[in-house]
């Protein structure tokens, strides 16, 4: 039988390499893993975009390579991903480093030492164009590379310069270049606080990870650290090449937790966009906050998600792609994640459901009726409500009809297509408007006076009236007003 050589030429498939689809924040991921796989417990992510030359480094504190190692490292397709792994090996194709650091830039430098013993590679893709040759640079000495006094004993070191992809195409103009690059920066910064969650909380000792001399902290999606968060069991399912587990999550209701934790929670797309499945790989977060075609996103499931763990020997089953951003399920996975959606939704819709019973329970008196009829849901003001009944009361008997209709037009206009527009987007950020003093007083009075005629005393009247959620949210300034109202005339 005949054969030919076909060996790929370097410059064309190395280009390609370019364009296996990562961003800035999943090529940082995925340089990370090889630093977490060598037992890093501290990355430190530097930038230095002062100069034409800008550069960005992550360094770790792992175990280094020989220089045997690091040559092995350097080349493209180092690992088969049929061979067996550590069970905390976050590798598969052996393409991570190169792929993702030519997706950025055109230069990819790694220094390391190992038990003190030092060395260095670069790949430079301008090299390899001309050349179209599979061949590194070796350097004798780490002397002039960036950061490079900052390598341990063991540890590792990768620099990405002449920044082509990252820095946006800008040429000639150096503070946009690097305000560009920066913006991208920032953006991979929570990123990295979701990926790397759990080896930043979990471990003993955690891992560390620092953006230019600034500790980062982890983003935990299922909102473990409030007091609100509901966690069901773990379950398990036993497979062929492994075992995947389950645990499913509801988040806190939104008021309560602080405005500010309740955002970092969600990230920049909100949690309309976050609620779903979280699967990890090894602990590392692979996908981030989708359904996966079980479920639609909705307002009232909005606080699900349901953490999938897989260990590194499904990944053929899985189909982890090379950027460790994607998945596809299993037939018998696919069907107990449905039946998971199908249990943890009913507890984040009874969670929602739960706050807005209170806003309609005849014990809280409240302004507005909810009333289904004929499978619709109307909101119509209360016209019996004390407050507005004691107003009624105190006025003319012509002008009596008149205010009936007029609570009847406030019912009949509710902006209904705004309001769903509005919570459809972002549901926390619609709130009722502040009262001030004589809004209080209006409202106290009239509750407050109805009361006493039942016979109850002050402290009856302050225990009764703060479940209401006007007075419950200004509890200082109302619990004041009602209990000058209540006590005036007592003693006389």
């Amino acid at each position: 039988m005949k054969t030919a050589d076909a060996t790929p030429h370097a410059a064309s498939l190395i280009q390609s390499l370019r364009d296996i689809g990562y961003s800035c924040e999943t090529a940082l991921a995925d340089i990370l893993d090889n630093s977490i796989t060598a037992g890093a417990k501290r990355i430190e992510i530097l930038t230095d975009l002062s100069a034409a030359d800008a550069a960005i480094g992550i360094l770790d504190n792992g175990s280094g390579m020989t220089p045997e190692q690091l040559v092995e490292a350097m080349r493209p397709g180092s690992r088969n991903p049929l061979e067996d792994r550590d069970t905390d090996d976050l590798g598969r194709f052996g393409l991570g480093l190169k792929s993702a650091s030519f997706s950025q830039c055109r230069r990819l430098t790694v220094l390391t030492r190992k038990a003190g013993v030092a060395a260095g590679a670069t790949w430079d893709l301008e090299l390899v164009a001309r050349t179209n040759r599979w061949e590194i640079e070796l350097h004798d000495t780490l002397d002039g590379q960036p950061w490079a006094d900052r390598l341990e004993a063991d540890g590792t070191l990768v620099i990405w310069r002449d920044l082509d992809r990252l820095g946006g195409g800008i040429e000639g103009n150096d503070a946009g270049r690097a305000a560009h690059i920066n913006r991208a920066i920032a953006q991979a910064e929570r990123h990295l606080r979701l990926v790397f969650h759990r080896f930043m909380s979990e471990d003993r000792p955690p891992l560390e990870l620092w953006l230019n001399g600034r500790r980062l902290e982890p983003v935990d999606p299922f909102g473990r650290s409030f007091a609100g968060h509901q966690a069901d069991r773990v379950d398990r399912l036993d497979m062929a090449c492994g075992s995947v587990e389950f645990q499913c999550f509801t988040l806190p209701h939104h008021k309560s937790v602080t405005r500010a934790e309740w955002e970092d929670l969600g990230g920049p797309e909100g949690h309309l966009r976050s609620q779903g499945f979280y699967v990890y790989r090894g602990r590392r977060l692979i996908i981030t906050g989708s359904w996966l075609g079980l479920a639609r996103q909705t307002e009232l499931t909005k606080l699900c998600r349901i953490r999938v763990d897989i260990p590194n020997t499904m990944d053929a089953e899985w189909k982890i792609d090379v950027k460790k951003a994607s998945a596809q399920l299993p037939p018998a996975v696919r069907e107990r994640m449905r039946n998971l959606v199908e249990r943890l939704s009913l507890t984040s819709k009874r969670t929602y459901q739960r706050r807005g019973q209170k806003l309609v329970d005849h014990e809280y008196m409240p302004l507005w009726h909810r009333i289904q009829r004929d499978g619709a849901i109307i909101y119509r003001p209360d016209a019996s409500h004390p407050v507005l009944a004691d107003f009624s009361a105190r006025l003319p008997a012509d002008l009596q009809n008149e205010f009936a209709n007029i609570v009847g037009v406030l019912g009949s206009t509710v902006p209904i297509a705004s309001l769903h527009a509005d919570f459809a987007g972002s549901a926390e950020e619609v709130q009722a408007d502040d009262p001030d003093d004589a809004v209080l007083r209006q409202l106290a009075g009239a509750m407050v006076r109805m009361l006493k005629e039942q016979g109850q005393t002050t402290d009856e009247i302050l225990d009764r009236l703060h479940p209401i959620e006007l007075f419950r949210t200004n509890w200082d300034a109302a619990s004041a007003v009602i209990r000058e109202i209540a006590e005036q005339g007592e003693g006389e």
